[in-house]
């Protein structure tokens, strides 16, 4: 693990809580990694005092947890949460691109067109090309974000909105942590194609196939990783 020491124009706490809430959510800090405050404020040359303020706020946000000993580690998430999630998503993305085609202004239409374009030329960039590069990674993720982000807007459904970005906010930490392993896991090329290309036509039907179909093969894929992240954090404990 590598993280920067804290530059002190904010209060340590802040700092440190940013510092370790960023190390964890771009991979550095990876699920399971026990967090150990003496560890902590050598690396990031801070007392205990902000560290455990900091671990505390993680915890609230769901990002760490005590293990069965009372270890704090970076959350894993449960195979129970994936599925429960994507329920969740499923329920209210067919909501999401019923609403659009109704509703989707011109304006909406092309940002969800050129959000596709760019999945689709993002193949062909070199950078890309890496199965855990962090960069396409990061891409990828915004990538999807924003496609589904403008579909649910274009719903003109403010509390539909609300709702999707809260599942969203309990999905940051899995799809982090799966995509970072691998980035395939998410399919923004084809199957986003189509769930635009239904609601460009007003085709209710077919809109809400196609976001149900995409939403869930991607269940199926994360459930996947992460069974395979499971696998790889018990093989990494035996061997502590």
């Amino acid at each position: 693990m590598s993280l920067n020491s804290i530059q002190r124009s904010k209060s340590l706490y802040e700092q440190t809580y940013d510092a370790l809430r960023t190390s964890i959510l771009t991979g550095d800090l990876e699920p399971g990694a026990r967090l150990v405050e003496t560890q902590l404020a050598e690396q990031l040359q801070v007392s205990r005092t902000p560290i455990r303020e900091a671990i505390r706020q993680l915890q609230r946000d769901n990002l760490v947890t005590a293990d069965a000993n009372g270890s704090l580690r970076v959350t894993t998430i449960s195979i129970a949460d994936v599925a429960q999630l994507y329920d969740c998503r499923i329920a209210l993305e067919q909501l999401s691109v019923e609403a659009a085609c109704q509703n989707a202004t011109a304006l909406q239409l092309r940002r969800l067109e050129d959000l596709v374009s760019q999945a689709e030329h993002l193949q062909t960039q070199p950078w890309a090309q890496s199965a855990r590069s962090p960069r396409s990674s990061s891409y990828l993720l915004d990538l999807d974000y924003q496609f589904h982000h403008t579909i649910a807007e274009s719903s003109q459904n403010r509390w539909l909105v609300t709702l999707l970005e809260q599942v969203f906010d309990q999905m940051t930490l899995l799809r982090v942590q799966t995509t970072r392993h691998n980035p395939r896991v998410l399919e923004i090329r084809l199957e986003h194609r189509q769930i635009f290309t239904a609601i460009a036509q007003r085709d209710v039907v077919a809109s809400v196939d196609a976001i149900r179909s995409h939403l869930i093969a991607s269940k199926a894929r994360v459930i996947q990783e992460v069974k395979n992240l499971h696998v790889a954090i018990g093989d990494s404990e035996a061997g502590d």
